[in-house]
């Protein structure tokens, strides 16, 4: 699972792969994403609304395509 500093460092990355990683993101919800204060907070809400994720499975999502991204491995949920 990803914290919310680890989120905020690599927030330039996730923006970009955020189109690949959920095709029902836009760049207008990214947008929004991007002037929150607290942005994963506001990206785990876009996912729950977007998808029906539970915050709980928005997080773990997040957390999981972070690490498939990083080591190139899929997660095993």
């Amino acid at each position: 699972m990803m914290n919310k500093e680890v989120f905020e460092s690599k927030w330039t990355e996730i923006r970009g792969l955020s189109n690949g990683w959920w095709s029902l993101v836009t760049d207008y919800d990214l947008d929004k994403v991007a002037k929150a204060e607290v942005k994963y907070d506001r990206y785990v809400t876009m996912l729950q609304v977007k998808y029906g994720y539970t915050r709980a499975q928005a997080r773990k999502a997040i957390g999981d395509r972070m690490v498939e991204h990083e080591t190139g491995q899929k997660v095993e949920s």
